[in-house]
């Protein structure tokens, strides 16, 4: 039994949360239970000022209840450092907002955890990681050149077009070898964002699912298979992917071991990644999702295993 924690989470609006679908809701509830403190905060309530990070932010119980899922204390402003653990939770893009944020939580980490490790969410991007393992992974590549691009459709036909910063399926497109569009689309991404594009093989078995495994502290604890909606070749369940039970095979215990030490190393204790078929296409390590998933249908709670890995290393 380990000694109360002070937990703050910064998160979006606690009230906006789906609480049959949130990973982070059940996360507070599991802390709450092992008799933890939480505090709730949004990332615009951060302030570093004279060498400290402080947030105004309340104190909060939660409740598996519709409607009435929460209850906030007064707002006051505290000191980051007094916290024995923040778990950064706030939902993508993964932009300058974003990184800021991990660069005023390394003020305080490792002596208030920080989960996951902000210098390694800056450094370890879901689409830039990834691509440390390309004999994982379908052919890809990251470029802005619009030339790389259509030699690399030359020889799939097939490609996956992603905006290397996105997130829950937005602007993700599908380019059949017939499709037209390959030249209006690149002028678009490059009018509306600076940043390259991730270019992917197009792998058919998205239609069996995209696999969502999460890892915690390294080790794989479990799986959902997300299934595209009809007509779509995304499976992000914000975009109407199903999800389904499946077990791990054995090639995602291959992949799940190869990245495994690299994600323990790193100090990433809860990281989902995405297995489509044969192949790894990303390391999610922002805000991971799947959780309640998960516990549905395995009966699994592997919030129990996070909070497990965080007190230990608190202790």
């Amino acid at each position: 039994m380990t000694r109360a924690l002070q937990v703050a989470v910064q998160m979006d609006p606690i009230h906006s949360i789906n609480i049959d679908g949130d990973s982070t809701f059940v996360l507070m509830l599991e802390a709450q239970a092992r008799g933890h403190t939480l505090w709730h905060y949004h990332v615009k309530d951060l302030t570093l000022t004279a060498g400290k990070v402080l947030a105004r932010m309340q104190p909060v119980e939660v409740r598996r209840e519709k409607g009435n899922h929460y209850t906030l204390g007064e707002a006051r402003e505290v000191d980051l450092s007094t916290m024995d653990v923040v778990l950064m939770r706030q939902d993508p893009p993964f932009d300058m907002a974003y990184i800021t944020a991990t660069h005023i939580l390394e003020m305080i980490h490792p002596r208030t955890l920080v989960v996951n490790d902000p210098a390694s969410v800056r450094n370890a991007p879901e689409k830039l990681f990834v691509m440390q393992f390309p004999d994982l992974m379908p052919d890809t590549m990251i470029t802005h050149d619009p030339l790389e691009v259509r030699k690399f459709r030359e020889k799939h036909g097939d490609i996956i077009v992603k905006p290397l910063f996105g997130n829950g399926g937005a602007g993700v497109f599908h380019l059949r070898p017939e499709d037209g569009n390959l030249n209006a689309l690149l002028e678009l991404y490059a009018e509306k964002s600076r940043e390259p594009l991730m270019i992917q093989q197009y792998v058919p078995a998205v239609r069996e699912g995209d696999k969502r495994i999460i890892l915690v502290d390294g080790e794989p604890m479990g799986a959902i298979n997300r299934v595209p909606a009809a007509g779509e070749s995304r499976s992000n369940m914000h975009v109407g992917g199903r999800p389904e039970q499946i077990a791990l095979s054995e090639r995602d215990k291959e992949i799940c071991a190869r990245i495994g030490p690299e994600l323990k190393k790193r100090g990433l204790i809860f990281v989902g990644i995405d297995v489509i078929g044969e192949y790894l296409t990303e390391i999610n390590v922002t805000s991971p999702t799947g959780l309640q998933e998960i516990a549905r249908f395995d009966g699994v709670h592997l919030e129990k295993a996070i909070w497990d890995a965080i007190e230990r290393k608190r202790a």
